[in-house]
């Protein structure tokens, strides 16, 4: 989350909205947040993901990171889903992506 608050004046200029959400509890969550300037959402449950499309880890019980970049009609453009620490979209490289897109309007 780092990435994308050090990338957030740049994904804003390209008309990003970053929302951040988290399995974890609000104090955790509030640790995780604090030098950020985007929203957080704590202490997401199975309900929270379905709505998502997330992937539920039944043995672990909790959400499994999902991140998605979404156009302007709500519609998911790209999405990325990890079982593990691996695989998370990466804020520099969702920055290209967003500055692409928008070159092709």
């Amino acid at each position: 989350m780092a990435g994308f608050e050090k990338c957030r004046e740049a994904l804003k200029e390209e008309g990003a909205v970053v929302i951040a959400g988290s399995v974890d509890s609000l104090e955790k969550t509030e640790e995780l947040a604090a030098d950020k300037q985007f929203p957080f959402a704590y202490g997401m449950k199975k309900e929270d993901g379905d709505v998502l499309g997330s992937w539920y880890q039944q043995q672990r019980e909790f959400i499994q990171p999902s991140e998605f970049v979404l156009g302007p009609d709500g519609k998911v453009l790209f999405s990325s889903y990890s079982d593990g620490p691996l695989g998370r979209m990466v804020a520099e490289e969702t920055l290209t992506l967003l500055k692409y897109l928008n070159g092709l309007k």
